[in-house]
This record gives C-alpha cells, sequence and structure tokens, in this order.
C-alpha cells in the first residue's frame, strides 16, 4: 500500500505554490504581451481570465472590424487605446451599406486618440459623418473615404479644417469633390503625405496648384483618371515636392505630356513608383530622361498604352534602372525582342519580380528567353494576348520559368490581380 501523505506535508506544498495573478503586476504582464509578436498569440493571451482580457483590450492599437452602434460602444469600452480602426467594406458586399453617419458619432465619442480610420466603400456615410469627424476627432492623421460617392466638398473641407494632422487622406471615386477641397487642404494641413484623388474627376490644375502652395511635403500623389488635370498642375506639386515625392500616379490623363515628366527627372530623383499607363502624348526621349535621373530610386514603372515606347527606351531603362521591380508595358506595339538586348549588360542580375507585356504583338520566344534568361526573380509574367507566346509555344521550346513564377497566357486584359496591382 502507498504510504500517505501528512496533513503537515500537504499544506506545505500548498503553501509553495504562487498563482501568477497574485506575483505578477499589470506592467509585467504588459511586457510579456508586449513579446508575443503574432496576433493569434495576443488573442490567445486574452482567453487565460478576465483581467489577461482586460489588460490584452488596453494594449490593442489596431482593429479591423464590421460594427453597428452597440458593438462599436463595446469595444470602446474593451480597447480604449485603440488608434487604427478598419471598418472597410468589400466591394463583393455592394449590397450592405456598411458603416453609417450615426455610427461615426459613435466612434468619435468612444475612440477619443484614433489616428487611421478605414471607411472604404460605406456607401451609408455622408457629409453629416465626416463634420461629426471633422469637428470631434482632431487627433485624426489618415482618413479612406474612398468610393463613398455621397460625401462632397463640404463633408472634406470640414475634415480639412478640423484635422490639422492629417498626413493622409484617399478618396478615390468622389466625383462630386472639386478645387475647393484642395484649396482648403493647403491652408489648413501642412502635414500631408498621401493624396488619392484617382477618379475625382472634378480636379484641375487649379486645385493642384493651390494644393502646392501649402503642402509642400507631399509623397504620394495619384491622380489617376482626374481628365482635367494636365501638365500645370503635376509640375507644380513636383516642383514644390521635390525631395519628398516617391510615388506619382497618372493613369489615363490624357492631359499630361512630357513637360510633367521631364519635370519629375529634374526635381524628383528620389522617385520609386510611375505610373503613366495611357499618357499617349508622353515620348520615349523624356521617359529616357527619368530613367537616367532616378536609376537608383525607380522601382516600379507602368506605362501601358504608351504608344512611343520603343525598344530603345526600354533598353535604357533595363540597363540603368538597376533597383526595378515592376514593369508594365502591356500594349505597346512598337516593341519588339530588340527591347531586351541590354539585359545582363554590366554584370547585374535583373531584380524584376513582376513584368506585365499583355497584347506585345511583336515580341518572340527570343525575347522570351533573354527575359528568363537574365530576371531569375520573376513572380508574375504577364503574357495575354501575346500571339507569339503561348502556352504550347513556350513549352515546346523548353522555356524554363523561375520556381513560383506565375505565368498568365490567358483571360480578358480587363482582368486584374490585386497582389500583382499593389506594386503600381
Amino acid at each position: 500500500m502507498a504510504p500517505t501523505k501528512l496533513e503537515g506535508s500537504n499544506r506545505q506544498e500548498g503553501e509553495g505554490r504562487v498563482c501568477i495573478n497574485d506575483a505578477l503586476t499589470d506592467d509585467e504582464l504588459r511586457a510579456v504581451l508586449a513579446r508575443l509578436e503574432k496576433e493569434e498569440e495576443r488573442d490567445l493571451f486574452g482567453l487565460v481570465c478576465k483581467r489577461w482580457l482586460r489588460l490584452q483590450g488596453s494594449e490593442r492599437r489596431r482593429l479591423r472590424a464590421r460594427a453597428g452602434p452597440a458593438m462599436l460602444r463595446r469595444m470602446a469600452d474593451r480597447f480604449p487605446g485603440l488608434v487604427e480602426l478598419d471598418l472597410s467594406q468589400s466591394t463583393s458586399r455592394s449590397f450592405y451599406p456598411g458603416v453609417t453617419d450615426s455610427d461615426l458619432a459613435v466612434i468619435v465619442a468612444g475612440f477619443r486618440d484614433l489616428h487611421v480610420l478605414d471607411l472604404q466603400n460605406c456607401k451609408g456615410v455622408t457629409d453629416v459623418g465626416m463634420m461629426t469627424l471633422g469637428n470631434s476627432l482632431s487627433t485624426l492623421q489618415s482618413l479612406d473615404v474612398s468610393l463613398c460617392r455621397k460625401i462632397t466638398d463640404k463633408g472634406l473641407v470640414a475634415i480639412a479644417l478640423g484635422c490639422s494632422n492629417l498626413k493622409k487622406l484617399h478618396i478615390t471615386g468622389s466625383k462630386s469633390v472639386t478645387d475647393e477641397l484642395l484649396k482648403a487642404l493647403s491652408k489648413s494641413c501642412p502635414y500631408l503625405e498621401d493624396l488619392g484623388l484617382a477618379g475625382c474627376t472634378n480636379i484641375s490644375n487649379t486645385g493642384l496648384s493651390a494644393l502646392a502652395d501649402g503642402c509642400r511635403n507631399i509623397k504620394a500623389l495619384d491622380v489617376s483618371k482626374c481628365t482635367k488635370v494636365g501638365d500645370a498642375g503635376v509640375s507644380r506639386v513636383v516642383e514644390t515636392s521635390s525631395s519628398s515625392l516617391k510615388i506619382i500616379k497618372l493613369l489615363d490623363c490624357f492631359r499630361v505630356s512630357d513637360e510633367s515628366i521631364l519635370c519629375l527627372a529634374k526635381f524628383c530623383q528620389n522617385l520609386e513608383t510611375l505610373v503613366i499607363g495611357g499618357c499617349r502624348d508622353v515620348s520615349d526621349e523624356s521617359i529616357k530622361s527619368l530613367s537616367l535621373a532616378c536609376r537608383h530610386s525607380l522601382r516600379s514603372l507602368r506605362m501601358d498604352w504608351c504608344l512611343n515606347v520603343t525598344d530603345s527606351l526600354l533598353n535604357c531603362v533595363l540597363s540603368n534602372c538597376t533597383h526595378l521591380a515592376a514593369l508594365d508595358i502591356g500594349c505597346c506595339d512598337k516593341v519588339t525582342d530588340s527591347a531586351f538586348q541590354s539585359l545582363g549588360i554590366g554584370g547585374y542580375e535583373s531584380q524584376l519580380k513582376v513584368l506585365k507585356m499583355s497584347n506585345c504583338s511583336k515580341i518572340t520566344i527570343s525575347g522570351l528567353g533573354s527575359i528568363l534568361q537574365y530576371c531569375k526573380y520573376l513572380e508574375y509574367l504577364d503574357l495575354r494576348s501575346c500571339p507569339h507566346l503561348t502556352r504550347l509555344g513556350c513549352q515546346q521550346a523548353g522555356l524554363q520559368f523561375p520556381e513560383g513564377c506565375k505565368t498568365n497566357y490567358d483571360g480578358s486584359l480587363c482582368e486584374t490581380e490585386a497582389t500583382i496591382d499593389a506594386f503600381f
């Protein structure tokens, strides 16, 4: 028979045990939480007990959710230190309005230190909600209301006037917005760095020129499909933000010509991303100048439907821009196999990860072979509508694609891939 433990020995063992909640202070538990890098691990931390759940909530800084007023109030109680809140809606949920003006009133009351708010595609938000934010949330530094089509100058001007620390504003697709917003941003938001105006068709050179007067540290500007924008407005922003500008997107801005590109070459030698797809008046000579001026910084270049792109230009870009990671020359019908002759010259390996050359009818298996020989890091290759570059033809030629490289032979040219478009 096993010996029975004495009552005294049981008491001594119990006295030696220490409860972790008695031993560790809140600050020490916060230090433990801070060492958990994965979100899943931090969530598990909160499942231990109510105390740990409270501490986990108090330390949370970012949250993505879909919630109505009641849930938002509960979130505000649980996450008092939240600084980033993502309530954006997927475009696939077009039937659902998302956040409404009444929800925004709850947000400004509950999240007093909020810096970043994403309301993309929340169709229920109007100028009333924007005025609530502008009047009550002066801490706001980043706001995305892209595709919130009920918002006009009235609401966004209130944001500009009330949120003077604003650094990022994205209002893609806001066709009701005019130059009046840019004038308000110029006067009230001197720290603005990232402005997304794609599809804001009432923005003009006048507004961009006014913006440049007060916002002189722009790092990223997207005026894609702003059909009233041309060289005068673009050049003005380029000149005033020359030391900071790294990303400029001018997709389908048909009024943009060589003047803007040469201005970029002259003033913005730290440029990393340039999108000029559809700018049909831009010549290869101006892009050559830019590729030489930005040869150490340029990483993404989109030139689809730029009908003046030639083999000579591509040789210049590929031989000088040694850090180039993404290139789009779709529908540039003058490009032939000769465009890739410069690959390998100089002894450096191309850093290209994404190459889009759909509908380039003059590129053959020989040109693609040169690309594959020197572009060892390719992750995505778009060959749609290239008559000489079929799946069967590539297989018969024995071409070896980099491991993990996705090659797109089929599909509509209107189809896009979000992970690839992020490069541009």
